[in-house]
């Protein structure tokens, strides 16, 4: 069943109650709403706790959704982690603080393909560090040059915000999509974009900050040719 994805309203959510409504073959744990991020489109799945009622820690290491469509999401708990069962009650519980890093690395990596104007064939968030791929001709790309311009958009503290639009929308605005290799999710009727108040507008699933200047101080760090066409952008946490 589908699952209620609390993040994609509220990326600061930390915790939130929920029931158990399944556990999959594998052993893993289906709630009916969760603040944990599912691995998808390069950022990894939140880990954290599960806490039952009657005080049973789970211990999450990693949260994935179970169909290809994303609408259920299944947490992975630790081998050595109590059973929970169908109809119990839990606190779902993120850490916070590679969650929150995470945000700020997958929003400086927005504003990076807004710098590099070009098609994303790949991608990856990490918590202190991320790099992108892009399909860019023999071109020299300044490293000090694109960290100068990123750093400017980062301090100009420009609002981040979520808005969705319907499959139709999004097939009428082809451009809107930069990824080459990762497709929004569609089928479900709505899209979820991520704007960057006057620098980027794309669909993302994503968790991000509110602000860019909450991303804080980051260079770029590498610039690797993968191929003929292909350019991966390293960026990290100063």
């Amino acid at each position: 069943m589908p699952t209620d994805c609390l993040f994609r309203e509220d990326s600061y959510l930390k915790s939130c109650e929920a029931r158990v409504v399944a556990v999959t073959a594998q052993g893993s744990i289906v709630l009916d709403r969760t603040v944990f991020y599912a691995n998808s489109g390069g950022q990894p799945g939140d880990t954290g706790t599960l806490t039952a009622s009657d005080g049973r820690r789970v211990a999450v290491t990693n949260a994935v959704y179970t169909d290809a469509g994303k609408t259920e999401i299944a947490h992975v708990p630790a081998p050595d982690a109590p059973p929970l069962a169908v109809g119990d009650t839990v606190t779902a519980t993120i850490d916070w603080d590679r969650r929150y890093g995470r945000m700020r690395m997958h929003t400086a990596l927005h504003l990076l393909s807004a710098v590099l104007p070009y098609a994303v064939t790949g991608g990856s968030v990490g918590d202190t560090d991320g790099r992108l791929d892009f399909d860019i001709p023999e071109a020299g790309l300044d490293k000090d040059a694109i960290g100068a311009t990123l750093s400017g958009m980062i301090a100009a503290d420009a609002a981040v915000s979520t808005r969705w639009i319907s499959d139709a929308e999004l097939e009428a605005n082809p451009g809107l999509v930069k990824t080459m290799s990762v497709k929004p999710p569609m089928g479900s009727g709505r899209v979820r974009l991520i704007e960057i108040a006057g620098l980027d507008l794309q669909p993302c699933g994503g968790t991000h900050v509110r602000r860019t200047a909450e991303i804080g101080a980051v260079q770029v760090t590498g610039i690797e040719k993968k191929g003929k066409q292909n350019r991966r952008v390293r960026i990290a946490f100063a």
